[in-house]
């Protein structure tokens, strides 16, 4: 049921990107052939997929989402093409590809990058359109734009870097503030998006952040544990990397054991805020509690 489920959203949000993104066939080509590069490259597409489910845990129109979670990914691709520069953790593989640096060189890569993240946030602005909407707009943007900022994902990749070295040496405290920020923040930020789009309340939408924060934090530990155990060609990216910068991670705080022990119990965490939410009698939840257990369950 989850692979039909992330399928689904991979085709749905791909063809929005398709749509979004600029043709490779205008000025500026070797820019737009970057970022469609990145943004439309092989991937799960989970965040995109957690924010349409959460819509539809809402009882919303799945429709109305489709744009903003597509501006989802625009940004997941941002983050991934700068934080695989030489300036930052220097990877030359991503997504079963070489990196957007390796092909087009660092310069478009980070012009690709920037431009991503500069039309996720025009998308933002801008759907779902009328002004029905523009409450839930308004929302939305603020969500994200906090998520990916200096309280979320750039701050996290700040303090990752500093991290970077410190290894089994840090605490698990330290490992969790930035799991929080670098990864989880979006995630959290996808459910909030559906949420706002399908016209949740306040508490509801304040019950999905805890449930996002729970999803966030074990969807990164899981990453852990996946950069000891599989290897480059099933995860699609480097393997071992994070040990041989001594990297700050929960199995190098917690061990391989304790990092997984800790992933379920994250999961089972999730599970109960999940069966916690305040849903409307037309919501449906059972695609987020797929998309939850698969977190636990991927192999990549």
């Amino acid at each position: 049921m989850t692979q039909a489920i992330l399928e689904d959203a991979r085709r749905r949000v791909d063809d929005a990107l398709d749509r979004l993104l600029p043709s490779e066939s205008t000025s500026c080509a070797r820019l737009h052939e970057a970022m469609r590069y990145s943004a439309l490259s092989p991937g799960k597409r989970l965040r995109p997929a957690l924010a349409l489910a959460a819509c539809r845990a809402f009882g919303g129109d799945e429709a109305a989402c489709l744009e903003p979670a597509a501006a989802l990914e625009m940004v997941h691709a941002y983050s991934l093409i700068h934080d695989d520069l030489p300036a930052m953790d220097d990877d030359d593989l991503r997504r079963g590809r070489p990196t957007s640096h390796v092909v087009y060189g660092e310069a478009v890569a980070i012009l690709a990058g920037d431009a991503l993240h500069t039309l996720a946030c025009e998308v933002l602005a801008t759907w779902p359109r009328g002004d029905a909407h523009l409450a839930a707009r308004a929302c939305v943007q603020r969500h994200v734009l906090e998520a990916i900022g200096w309280r979320g994902m750039v701050g996290g990749q700040a303090l990752d870097m500093e991290l970077t070295g410190k290894g089994g040496a840090a605490s698990e405290e330290e490992v969790r503030g930035i799991h929080l920020r670098k990864t989880g923040a979006l995630i959290r930020a996808a459910l909030l998006l559906g949420s706002e789009i399908a016209g949740a309340k306040a508490d509801q939408v304040e019950a999905m952040g805890r449930f996002g924060d729970v999803v966030g934090l074990a969807f990164q530990v899981v990453d852990d544990v996946l950069d000891v155990t599989a290897d480059a060609a099933t995860l699609g990216k480097s393997q071992g990397k994070d040990a041989k910068v001594a990297k700050v991670t929960y199995p190098a705080v917690l061990g391989l054991d304790g990092a997984r022990t800790r992933a379920r119990e994250l999961t089972d965490a999730a599970l109960r805020a999940l069966d916690a939410l305040p849903l409307p009698e037309n919501g449906d939840p059972s695609q987020l509690e797929s998309l939850t257990r698969f977190i636990l369950e991927r192999k990549s």
